[in-house]
C-alpha cells in the first residue's frame, strides 16, 4: 500500500499550481543568512572607527549598528527601526540605541541654528555619529550650530521621530518588560520621550496628517530626503499611523486608558482622512499621492506601505490592482528592486519627482531599493501569487549573484542600483535585506 499512497502525494504535488506555493525554504534560509552577515558587518565596535575609513572611533561604549558596512560613520534612528522587526537585532542592542536616541533628543525649547535652521522642542536626530553627537539634518556630519543650508529642510526629518516610537515598541513586544518605558533619561521616561517625540512633528489638528511648508519644511522621509515635498504629506503619516497604534497598546500596558484611547482616536482620525488627502483614482488610479503640494507623485513605496498597515480599506483592491498592472508592465521593479514612482508617471522627461536634487533614474530620483520589496512581495502574496514569487526570485538571483560574501567585485545587498549595473550605491547596506527579511519572514 506504500507505493499507491506515495504515487497519490507525487501527483498532488505536480498538480498543485506554482501560485499555491509559499515562499522557497532554502531562498529563505539565503536571505537569513545574508541578513545576519550584513547586521554584523555593519556593527562597530567600541573604540573602532569602522575600518579605518573614518577619522572619529566609536566612543558610546556598545557596538553601533550602522546603516551597512563602512558606508557612514553614524548610527541611523530609521535604518535601525527598519532593521528589528528582522528579529535578527537583541534587546540588548535596541535597549543601547533607544536610550542613545533618548540622550540626543532636543529638549524642551526650541533651538535656533545657522542658516535659519531650527530644532523644534523634543525633535529627534537623523543620525548620532561615533562619538555620540547628533547630526540632526542630511547631508552632514555636523553636529554643532552649522548642519546645512536648508536644502534638506529647516527643521529635522520628520519620520524619525516615529520609527524612535517603533524600536521602543518593537523592544517592549520582544521583552514584554515596561521597566524600560519607565526609566529616566535626564528626566523625562522613555516613554514620556517617545510621546512628546510623537508631539513634535507639524500636524493637521483636523486629519491628524503630518504637514510641512515650503518655508519651514521637514524631510518627509529619510529616503526621500533630496525630495522636495510640502502640504499633508504620505509617508510620515503612515508612520504616524503606526506610532499612534503603538503607544496606544504601551500606554495601555503602563495603565495609562484615556491616553491609550487618545491614540487610538488618533489612529482613527488619520485612517479616515488618508483617502480624501492621497487618492487621486481619475489622475493617478489605486495609487496614492506622496503629498498633496510640491512633488505629488504616485507613491508606490507609500502606497505599498499603506497595504501593509491594513489602512487602505475599500481602497486596497484598486491599489492591489495598480501595482499588478505595473509589474506586468515593468514600470516599477527592477530585479526585485522597487522604485518610488512608476517610470510613465515621472513627472517630466527629466525627472520622477517635481523638485528633486538627483539626476533621474539615479538614486532617490527613479533608481531600484529591495528596501520596499518586502511589502511588494507581501501586497501580491494573497492577489497574485505568482507575481510575488516573481518578484522574490528576481530578487534573490540579484542578491545571490552580487553577494558581497563572495569577495571584491560584488556588493549586493546595495542600497540602490539602476538598470544595467548602472547607478550602483553603497554596497552591503542593511535595510535592502533586514526590512524585507522581517516581513517575508512571516509569509
Amino acid at each position: 500500500m506504500l507505493f499507491p499512497l506515495l504515487c497519490r502525494i507525487t501527483m498532488i504535488s505536480i498538480a498543485t499550481p506554482a501560485f499555491s506555493l509559499g515562499l522557497p525554504e532554502t531562498e529563505m534560509e539565503f536571505l537569513r543568512g545574508m541578513t545576519q552577515s550584513v547586521i554584523e558587518a555593519s556593527r562597530v565596535k567600541p573604540g573602532s572607527n569602522g575600518g579605518g575609513k573614518w577619522k572619529l572611533s566609536n566612543s558610546n561604549g556598545f557596538a553601533l549598528i550602522t546603516p551597512g558596512k563602512d558606508t557612514y560613520p553614524a548610527f541611523w534612528v530609521r535604518d535601525f527601526a527598519m532593521a528589528v522587526d528582522s528579529g535578527l537585532i537583541g534587546p540588548g542592542e535596541m535597549r543601547d540605541h533607544l536610550l542613545l536616541i533618548c540622550r540626543t533628543q532636543n529638549g524642551p525649547t526650541d533651538r535656533q541654528l545657522a542658516n535659519g535652521l531650527h530644532l523644534p522642542p523634543w525633535t529627534i536626530p537623523d543620525h548620532i555619529n561615533y562619538d555620540g553627537r547628533p547630526t540632526f539634518y542630511p547631508g552632514t556630519y555636523n553636529t554643532g550650530e552649522d548642519q546645512g543650508d536648508g536644502a534638506f529642510g529647516r527643521v529635522p526629518p520628520l519620520d524619525d521621530h516615529y520609527e524612535f516610537v517603533h524600536i521602543a515598541y518593537v523592544h517592549w513586544r520582544t521583552t514584554r518588560d515596561v521597566s524600560l518605558l519607565q526609566t529616566e533619561v535626564n528626566g523625562p521616561t522613555v516613554f514620556e520621550r517617545l510621546e512628546r517625540a510623537f508631539a513634535s512633528p507639524t500636524t493637521d489638528p483636523k486629519t491628524e496628517l503630518v504637514t510641512t511648508t515650503e518655508g519651514d519644511r521637514g524631510v518627509a522621509f529619510g529616503f526621500c530626503d533630496g525630495v522636495t515635498q510640502t502640504g499633508s504629506l504620505l509617508f510620515p503619516s503612515l508612520l504616524r499611523y503606526r506610532a499612534a497604534n503603538e503607544l496606544a497598546e504601551l500606554a495601555a500596558v503602563l495603565g495609562q486608558p484615556r491616553q491609550a484611547q487618545a491614540y487610538r482616536q488618533i489612529r482613527e482620525t488619520i485612517r479616515q482622512n488618508l483617502g480624501s488627502a492621497f487618492a487621486d483614482q481619475p489622475a493617478v488610479g489605486g495609487w496614492l499621492r506622496s503629498s498633496t503640494g510640491i512633488s505629488r507623485e504616485a507613491d508606490v513605496w507609500g502606497t505599498l506601505f499603506a497595504l501593509h498597515l491594513g489602512v487602505l480599506d475599500q481602497a486596497s483592491d484598486s491599489a492591489r490592482h495598480a501595482i499588478a498592472d505595473a509589474l506586468r508592465r515593468g514600470v516599477i521593479a527592477h530585479e526585485g528592486g522597487v522604485r518610488q514612482v512608476p517610470t510613465d508617471m515621472d513627472f517630466s522627461a527629466t525627472t520622477a519627482w517635481e523638485r528633486c536634487r538627483w539626476p533621474v533614474n539615479t538614486y532617490q530620483n527613479g533608481g531600484y531599493w529591495h528596501t520596499a520589496a518586502g511589502w511588494l512581495i507581501e501586497a501580491m502574496w494573497h492577489f497574485d501569487r505568482k507575481l510575488a514569487l516573481q518578484i522574490f526570485g528576481e530578487m534573490m538571483d540579484h542578491l545571490r549573484g552580487q553577494d558581497f560574501r563572495k569577495g571584491p567585485g560584488h556588493g549586493a545587498p546595495w542600497e540602490v542600483y539602476g538598470q544595467n549595473g548602472q547607478a550602483r550605491k553603497n554596497a552591503v547596506y542593511m535595510a535592502s535585506v533586514a526590512l524585507p527579511y522581517g516581513i517575508l519572514k512571516k509569509l
